[in-house]
Protein backbone atom coordinates (compact mmCIF):
# COMPACT_ATOMS: atom_id res chain seq x y z
CA UNK A 1 0.00 0.00 0.00
CA UNK A 2 1.14 3.53 -1.18
CA UNK A 3 0.29 7.08 0.27
CA UNK A 4 -0.20 9.44 -2.87
CA UNK A 5 -1.24 12.91 -3.76
CA UNK A 6 -2.84 12.99 -6.91
CA UNK A 7 -3.23 16.53 -8.39
CA UNK A 8 -5.75 17.58 -11.38
CA UNK A 9 -4.94 21.08 -13.13
CA UNK A 10 -8.29 23.26 -14.59
CA UNK A 11 -8.52 21.67 -17.97
CA UNK A 12 -8.45 18.13 -16.05
CA UNK A 13 -11.75 19.26 -14.06
CA UNK A 14 -13.05 21.87 -16.77
CA UNK A 15 -16.68 20.15 -16.99
CA UNK A 16 -18.77 17.40 -15.32
CA UNK A 17 -17.50 14.62 -17.84
CA UNK A 18 -13.87 15.22 -16.76
CA UNK A 19 -14.51 15.36 -13.30
CA UNK A 20 -16.12 12.02 -13.71
CA UNK A 21 -13.00 11.26 -15.41
CA UNK A 22 -10.68 12.07 -12.54
CA UNK A 23 -13.23 10.42 -10.42
CA UNK A 24 -12.42 7.14 -11.87
CA UNK A 25 -8.52 7.60 -11.60
CA UNK A 26 -9.02 8.77 -8.18
CA UNK A 27 -11.00 5.28 -7.50
CA UNK A 28 -8.54 3.23 -9.67
CA UNK A 29 -5.70 4.05 -6.89
CA UNK A 30 -8.05 3.67 -3.81
CA UNK A 31 -9.07 0.11 -5.18
CA UNK A 32 -5.75 -0.66 -5.67
CA UNK A 33 -5.23 -0.49 -2.03
CA UNK A 34 -3.50 2.86 -1.94
CA UNK A 35 -4.23 5.91 0.56
CA UNK A 36 -5.19 9.02 -1.34
CA UNK A 37 -5.56 13.03 -1.25
CA UNK A 38 -6.48 14.73 -4.05
CA UNK A 39 -5.54 18.46 -4.93
CA UNK A 40 -7.82 20.23 -7.30
CA UNK A 41 -7.69 23.46 -8.85
CA UNK A 42 -10.73 25.44 -10.13
CA UNK A 43 -12.41 24.62 -13.59
CA UNK A 44 -10.59 26.07 -16.55
CA UNK A 45 -10.94 29.61 -17.35
CA UNK A 46 -12.87 30.53 -13.93
CA UNK A 47 -10.12 31.92 -11.97
CA UNK A 48 -9.53 34.66 -15.18
CA UNK A 49 -13.34 35.51 -14.41
CA UNK A 50 -13.16 35.71 -11.02
CA UNK A 51 -10.09 37.69 -11.26
CA UNK A 52 -11.41 39.56 -14.16
CA UNK A 53 -15.01 40.45 -11.96
CA UNK A 54 -12.52 41.93 -9.12
CA UNK A 55 -10.71 44.16 -11.53
CA UNK A 56 -13.95 45.36 -12.56
CA UNK A 57 -15.31 46.18 -9.29
CA UNK A 58 -12.41 47.87 -8.14
CA UNK A 59 -8.85 47.90 -9.98
CA UNK A 60 -7.18 49.13 -6.42
CA UNK A 61 -9.24 46.10 -4.76
CA UNK A 62 -8.63 45.09 -1.09
CA UNK A 63 -6.20 41.94 -1.72
CA UNK A 64 -7.81 40.51 1.24
CA UNK A 65 -11.02 40.42 -0.73
CA UNK A 66 -9.68 39.32 -3.73
CA UNK A 67 -8.24 36.19 -2.20
CA UNK A 68 -12.11 35.34 -0.94
CA UNK A 69 -13.84 36.14 -4.48
CA UNK A 70 -10.71 33.95 -6.31
CA UNK A 71 -10.35 31.18 -4.25
CA UNK A 72 -14.20 30.16 -4.63
CA UNK A 73 -13.29 28.42 -7.43
CA UNK A 74 -11.57 25.18 -5.93
CA UNK A 75 -14.23 24.80 -3.51
CA UNK A 76 -16.74 24.08 -6.58
CA UNK A 77 -14.22 21.42 -8.12
CA UNK A 78 -13.56 19.87 -4.37
CA UNK A 79 -17.66 19.82 -3.91
CA UNK A 80 -18.10 18.04 -7.22
CA UNK A 81 -15.73 15.34 -7.09
CA UNK A 82 -16.47 14.61 -3.77
CA UNK A 83 -20.10 13.74 -5.27
CA UNK A 84 -18.45 12.01 -8.40
CA UNK A 85 -16.69 9.91 -6.09
CA UNK A 86 -19.31 9.12 -3.32
CA UNK A 87 -21.32 8.58 -6.53
CA UNK A 88 -19.33 5.57 -7.87
CA UNK A 89 -19.12 4.00 -4.21
CA UNK A 90 -15.82 5.48 -3.09
CA UNK A 91 -15.73 7.18 0.33
CA UNK A 92 -15.10 10.83 0.07
CA UNK A 93 -14.90 14.09 1.79
CA UNK A 94 -14.01 17.53 0.50
CA UNK A 95 -11.86 19.85 2.39
CA UNK A 96 -10.85 23.67 2.04
CA UNK A 97 -7.57 25.06 2.97
CA UNK A 98 -8.65 26.56 6.03
CA UNK A 99 -10.03 23.65 7.31
CA UNK A 100 -7.28 21.61 7.53
CA UNK A 101 -5.80 24.60 7.70
CA UNK A 102 -3.02 25.17 5.05
CA UNK A 103 -0.94 27.83 7.14
CA UNK A 104 0.42 30.66 5.36
CA UNK A 105 2.10 34.29 5.75
CA UNK A 106 0.16 37.41 5.19
CA UNK A 107 1.34 37.95 1.65
CA UNK A 108 -2.46 38.18 0.29
CA UNK A 109 -2.61 37.11 -3.97
CA UNK A 110 0.86 35.68 -3.30
CA UNK A 111 0.77 33.81 -0.19
CA UNK A 112 3.60 31.30 1.15
CA UNK A 113 2.51 28.00 3.00
CA UNK A 114 4.33 28.00 6.53
CA UNK A 115 2.48 24.34 7.27
CA UNK A 116 -0.34 21.85 6.82
CA UNK A 117 -1.97 20.28 9.01
CA UNK A 118 -2.80 17.07 8.58
CA UNK A 119 -4.00 15.39 11.65
CA UNK A 120 -7.69 14.88 10.08
CA UNK A 121 -7.34 13.88 7.03
CA UNK A 122 -4.40 11.07 8.02
CA UNK A 123 -7.55 9.65 10.13
CA UNK A 124 -9.93 9.91 7.45
CA UNK A 125 -7.53 8.64 5.03
CA UNK A 126 -6.98 5.44 7.42
CA UNK A 127 -10.32 4.48 7.25
CA UNK A 128 -10.57 4.40 4.08
CA UNK A 129 -11.85 8.43 2.85
CA UNK A 130 -10.60 10.07 -0.05
CA UNK A 131 -9.51 13.71 0.97
CA UNK A 132 -10.20 16.00 -1.90
CA UNK A 133 -8.16 19.33 -0.77
CA UNK A 134 -8.73 22.32 -2.48
CA UNK A 135 -5.29 23.68 -4.32
CA UNK A 136 -4.07 27.41 -4.58
CA UNK A 137 -5.32 28.51 -1.05
CA UNK A 138 -4.52 28.51 2.48
CA UNK A 139 -5.30 30.57 5.72
CA UNK A 140 -3.36 33.30 6.76
CA UNK A 141 -2.52 34.65 10.69
CA UNK A 142 -5.18 37.45 10.45
CA UNK A 143 -7.67 34.15 10.11
CA UNK A 144 -8.25 35.05 6.93
CA UNK A 145 -8.32 33.13 3.56
CA UNK A 146 -5.42 34.01 1.35
CA UNK A 147 -4.08 32.31 -2.35
CA UNK A 148 -0.68 31.57 -3.46
CA UNK A 149 -0.82 33.22 -6.56
CA UNK A 150 -1.22 31.82 -10.01
CA UNK A 151 -0.38 28.27 -10.92
CA UNK A 152 -0.50 27.62 -6.58
CA UNK A 153 -1.97 23.81 -7.15
CA UNK A 154 1.02 22.86 -7.96
CA UNK A 155 2.74 23.79 -4.74
CA UNK A 156 -0.31 22.96 -2.71
CA UNK A 157 -0.07 19.23 -4.17
CA UNK A 158 3.95 19.01 -3.14
CA UNK A 159 3.53 20.70 -0.14
CA UNK A 160 0.49 18.79 1.39
CA UNK A 161 3.01 15.48 0.06
CA UNK A 162 5.68 16.36 1.96
CA UNK A 163 3.30 17.33 5.32
CA UNK A 164 1.56 13.58 4.69
CA UNK A 165 5.55 12.30 3.87
CA UNK A 166 3.58 10.68 0.66
CA UNK A 167 4.93 8.02 -1.41
CA UNK A 168 4.78 10.18 -4.86
CA UNK A 169 2.66 13.15 -5.60
CA UNK A 170 1.15 12.80 -9.12
CA UNK A 171 0.44 15.80 -11.05
CA UNK A 172 -1.89 15.21 -13.83
CA UNK A 173 -2.26 18.05 -16.82
CA UNK A 174 -3.24 17.96 -20.54
CA UNK A 175 0.55 17.19 -21.22
CA UNK A 176 1.71 13.50 -20.66
CA UNK A 177 4.87 14.05 -19.62
CA UNK A 178 8.58 16.29 -19.45
CA UNK A 179 9.98 16.30 -23.04
CA UNK A 180 13.41 17.09 -24.46
CA UNK A 181 12.22 20.45 -25.60
CA UNK A 182 8.95 21.93 -26.94
CA UNK A 183 7.25 19.39 -29.15
CA UNK A 184 5.47 21.70 -31.04
CA UNK A 185 9.00 23.36 -32.23
CA UNK A 186 10.61 19.99 -32.33
CA UNK A 187 8.47 17.33 -33.77
CA UNK A 188 11.39 14.60 -33.37
CA UNK A 189 11.29 15.76 -29.13
CA UNK A 190 11.33 12.75 -26.86
CA UNK A 191 9.33 12.40 -24.09
CA UNK A 192 11.94 11.46 -20.51
CA UNK A 193 11.14 8.92 -18.40
CA UNK A 194 12.94 10.66 -15.65
CA UNK A 195 14.51 14.49 -14.97
CA UNK A 196 16.57 15.22 -11.48
CA UNK A 197 14.76 18.57 -9.56
CA UNK A 198 17.82 20.55 -10.52
CA UNK A 199 16.96 20.08 -14.14
CA UNK A 200 13.12 20.40 -13.96
CA UNK A 201 13.97 23.75 -11.84
CA UNK A 202 15.88 25.17 -14.54
CA UNK A 203 13.20 24.05 -17.38
CA UNK A 204 10.61 25.63 -15.20
CA UNK A 205 12.36 28.97 -14.54
CA UNK A 206 13.05 29.50 -18.15
CA UNK A 207 9.44 29.35 -19.46
CA UNK A 208 8.22 25.83 -19.00
CA UNK A 209 4.69 25.54 -18.29
CA UNK A 210 4.22 21.82 -17.19
CA UNK A 211 5.57 22.20 -13.43
CA UNK A 212 5.31 25.80 -11.57
CA UNK A 213 8.84 26.98 -9.98
CA UNK A 214 7.73 27.13 -6.48
CA UNK A 215 6.33 23.68 -6.49
CA UNK A 216 9.69 21.77 -8.27
CA UNK A 217 11.73 23.94 -5.42
CA UNK A 218 9.51 22.71 -2.56
CA UNK A 219 9.90 19.15 -3.70
CA UNK A 220 13.68 19.56 -4.34
CA UNK A 221 13.71 20.71 -0.89
CA UNK A 222 11.90 18.25 0.61
CA UNK A 223 12.64 15.09 -1.67
CA UNK A 224 9.21 14.62 -2.58
CA UNK A 225 8.87 12.10 -6.09
CA UNK A 226 6.39 13.89 -8.64
CA UNK A 227 5.32 12.42 -11.51
CA UNK A 228 3.38 14.22 -14.64
CA UNK A 229 1.42 12.65 -16.51
CA UNK A 230 -1.52 13.19 -18.46
CA UNK A 231 -5.42 13.55 -17.36
CA UNK A 232 -6.54 12.39 -20.77
CA UNK A 233 -4.70 9.54 -21.79
CA UNK A 234 -2.92 6.25 -20.17
CA UNK A 235 0.54 6.93 -21.00
CA UNK A 236 3.56 6.60 -18.49
CA UNK A 237 4.80 10.13 -17.34
CA UNK A 238 7.64 11.55 -16.32
CA UNK A 239 9.25 11.27 -13.24
CA UNK A 240 10.73 14.40 -11.17
CA UNK A 241 13.26 12.39 -8.59
CA UNK A 242 16.72 12.67 -7.10
CA UNK A 243 19.67 12.73 -8.79
CA UNK A 244 20.63 9.51 -7.47
CA UNK A 245 17.58 7.47 -9.04
CA UNK A 246 18.56 8.63 -12.16
CA UNK A 247 21.36 5.66 -12.84
CA UNK A 248 22.77 6.86 -16.33
CA UNK A 249 22.53 10.92 -16.62
CA UNK A 250 22.45 11.99 -20.07
CA UNK A 251 24.85 15.15 -20.84
CA UNK A 252 21.97 17.11 -21.72
CA UNK A 253 18.51 16.75 -20.85
CA UNK A 254 16.81 19.34 -22.62
CA UNK A 255 16.70 22.58 -24.68
CA UNK A 256 14.58 25.13 -23.29
CA UNK A 257 13.92 28.76 -24.29
CA UNK A 258 12.04 32.16 -22.73
CA UNK A 259 10.18 34.74 -24.97
CA UNK A 260 9.77 36.68 -22.28
CA UNK A 261 13.23 38.37 -22.47
CA UNK A 262 14.68 41.74 -22.74
CA UNK A 263 17.81 43.44 -23.26
CA UNK A 264 19.40 46.76 -22.10
CA UNK A 265 22.63 48.37 -23.00
CA UNK A 266 24.08 51.42 -21.10
CA UNK A 267 26.99 52.93 -23.33
CA UNK A 268 30.01 54.22 -22.36
CA UNK A 269 29.73 54.26 -18.57
CA UNK A 270 32.62 55.78 -16.51
CA UNK A 271 34.34 52.63 -15.78
CA UNK A 272 35.21 52.93 -11.70
CA UNK A 273 34.45 51.61 -8.32
CA UNK A 274 30.48 51.44 -7.18
CA UNK A 275 29.24 52.06 -10.93
CA UNK A 276 27.35 48.71 -10.92
CA UNK A 277 26.04 49.28 -7.56
CA UNK A 278 24.54 52.12 -9.24
CA UNK A 279 23.43 50.65 -11.91
CA UNK A 280 21.86 47.66 -10.35
CA UNK A 281 20.78 48.73 -6.69
CA UNK A 282 17.90 50.83 -8.08
CA UNK A 283 16.71 47.95 -10.28
CA UNK A 284 16.36 45.92 -7.50
CA UNK A 285 14.80 48.82 -5.07
CA UNK A 286 11.72 48.99 -7.96
CA UNK A 287 11.82 44.97 -7.70
CA UNK A 288 12.87 44.03 -10.96
CA UNK A 289 15.01 40.96 -11.59
CA UNK A 290 18.01 41.21 -13.72
CA UNK A 291 19.70 37.97 -15.22
CA UNK A 292 22.22 38.23 -17.73
CA UNK A 293 25.07 40.96 -17.45
CA UNK A 294 28.14 41.41 -19.27
CA UNK A 295 30.27 44.14 -19.05
CA UNK A 296 32.65 45.29 -22.40
CA UNK A 297 35.16 47.99 -22.47
CA UNK A 298 34.35 50.47 -24.88
CA UNK A 299 35.70 51.31 -28.17
CA UNK A 300 37.65 54.51 -26.34
CA UNK A 301 39.22 52.39 -23.79
CA UNK A 302 37.94 54.63 -21.10
CA UNK A 303 34.68 53.64 -20.35
CA UNK A 304 32.55 50.75 -20.48
CA UNK A 305 29.34 49.63 -21.74
CA UNK A 306 27.16 47.57 -19.81
CA UNK A 307 24.42 44.83 -21.15
CA UNK A 308 22.23 42.72 -19.33
CA UNK A 309 18.66 41.07 -19.79
CA UNK A 310 15.37 41.36 -17.69
CA UNK A 311 11.38 40.05 -17.67
CA UNK A 312 10.09 42.23 -21.12
CA UNK A 313 7.47 43.21 -18.66
CA UNK A 314 9.26 45.13 -16.89
CA UNK A 315 11.31 46.49 -19.19
CA UNK A 316 9.65 50.27 -19.30
CA UNK A 317 9.72 50.30 -15.25
CA UNK A 318 13.30 49.75 -15.73
CA UNK A 319 14.27 52.16 -18.31
CA UNK A 320 12.44 54.93 -16.01
CA UNK A 321 14.68 53.72 -13.33
CA UNK A 322 17.61 54.60 -15.63
CA UNK A 323 17.14 57.31 -17.25
CA UNK A 324 15.90 58.94 -13.48
CA UNK A 325 19.61 58.43 -12.64
CA UNK A 326 21.40 59.04 -15.43
CA UNK A 327 23.69 62.15 -13.51
CA UNK A 328 24.50 59.44 -11.21
CA UNK A 329 25.39 56.48 -13.35
CA UNK A 330 27.31 58.74 -15.77
CA UNK A 331 25.91 56.93 -19.10
CA UNK A 332 25.90 58.32 -22.65
CA UNK A 333 22.94 55.85 -23.75
CA UNK A 334 20.75 53.88 -22.82
CA UNK A 335 19.76 51.05 -25.90
CA UNK A 336 16.75 48.47 -25.52
CA UNK A 337 15.64 45.74 -27.41
CA UNK A 338 12.92 43.57 -26.75
CA UNK A 339 13.67 41.16 -30.11
CA UNK A 340 15.60 38.67 -27.99
CA UNK A 341 15.51 34.97 -26.57
CA UNK A 342 17.07 33.49 -24.02
CA UNK A 343 17.85 29.34 -25.15
CA UNK A 344 19.14 27.25 -22.79
CA UNK A 345 20.93 23.88 -22.95
CA UNK A 346 20.18 21.81 -19.53
CA UNK A 347 21.95 18.91 -18.11
CA UNK A 348 23.03 17.80 -14.72
CA UNK A 349 25.70 15.61 -17.12
CA UNK A 350 27.83 18.81 -17.70
CA UNK A 351 29.13 18.86 -13.81
CA UNK A 352 31.46 15.41 -15.38
CA UNK A 353 31.67 16.13 -19.00
CA UNK A 354 34.14 19.00 -20.77
CA UNK A 355 32.78 20.86 -24.03
CA UNK A 356 28.65 21.13 -23.84
CA UNK A 357 29.78 25.34 -24.27
CA UNK A 358 31.59 24.30 -27.40
CA UNK A 359 28.76 22.32 -29.22
CA UNK A 360 26.50 24.83 -28.38
CA UNK A 361 28.39 27.66 -30.04
CA UNK A 362 29.68 25.44 -33.12
CA UNK A 363 25.81 24.57 -33.43
CA UNK A 364 24.66 28.23 -33.39
CA UNK A 365 27.46 29.46 -35.61
CA UNK A 366 27.01 26.95 -38.49
CA UNK A 367 23.27 27.92 -38.95
CA UNK A 368 24.44 31.64 -38.89
CA UNK A 369 22.96 32.37 -35.28
CA UNK A 370 24.90 35.76 -33.75
CA UNK A 371 25.15 35.23 -29.49
CA UNK A 372 24.77 38.60 -27.75
CA UNK A 373 25.03 37.51 -24.47
CA UNK A 374 26.33 34.15 -22.66
CA UNK A 375 25.49 33.12 -18.93
CA UNK A 376 26.34 29.41 -17.49
CA UNK A 377 26.05 27.75 -13.92
CA UNK A 378 26.84 24.30 -13.09
CA UNK A 379 24.13 22.60 -15.54
CA UNK A 380 23.06 24.98 -17.66
CA UNK A 381 24.62 27.19 -20.75
CA UNK A 382 22.39 30.01 -21.52
CA UNK A 383 22.63 32.33 -24.86
CA UNK A 384 20.97 35.36 -25.97
CA UNK A 385 20.16 35.43 -29.56
CA UNK A 386 17.94 37.25 -32.11
CA UNK A 387 13.90 36.42 -31.66
CA UNK A 388 13.64 35.62 -35.25
CA UNK A 389 16.40 32.75 -34.48
CA UNK A 390 14.55 31.07 -31.96
CA UNK A 391 12.95 27.99 -33.58
CA UNK A 392 15.72 27.68 -35.89
CA UNK A 393 18.60 27.43 -32.75
CA UNK A 394 16.26 24.90 -30.48
CA UNK A 395 15.92 22.71 -33.40
CA UNK A 396 19.70 23.08 -34.44
CA UNK A 397 20.53 22.17 -30.68
CA UNK A 398 18.26 19.38 -30.46
CA UNK A 399 20.28 17.90 -32.63
CA UNK A 400 23.46 18.52 -31.97
CA UNK A 401 23.35 17.02 -28.46
CA UNK A 402 21.37 13.65 -29.69
CA UNK A 403 18.19 14.05 -28.04
CA UNK A 404 16.41 13.85 -31.51
CA UNK A 405 14.00 10.75 -31.12
CA UNK A 406 14.69 7.95 -33.34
Amino acid sequence: MARIVMKFGGTSVGDVERIRNVARRVKAEVDAGNEVAVVVSAMSGDTNRLVGLCDAVSPMYDSREYDVVVSTGEQVTIGLLAMALQDMGTEARSWMGWQLPVHTDDAHGKARIASIDTTVIEERMAMGQVAVVAGFQGLGPDKRVTTLGRGGSDTSAVALAAALKADRCDIYTDVDGIYTTDPRIVAKARKLDKITYEEMLEQASLGAKVLQTRSVEMAMKHRVRVQVLSSFSDAPGTLVCDEDEIVEKELVSGIAYSKDEAKVTLAKVADHPGVAARIFGPLADANINVDMIVQNVSDDGQSTDVTFTLPRGDLVRALKVLEDRQEDIAYKELIADKAVVKVSVIGVGMRSHAGVAKTMFTALSDKGINIQVISTSEIKVSVLIAEEYMELAVRALHTAYGLDAA
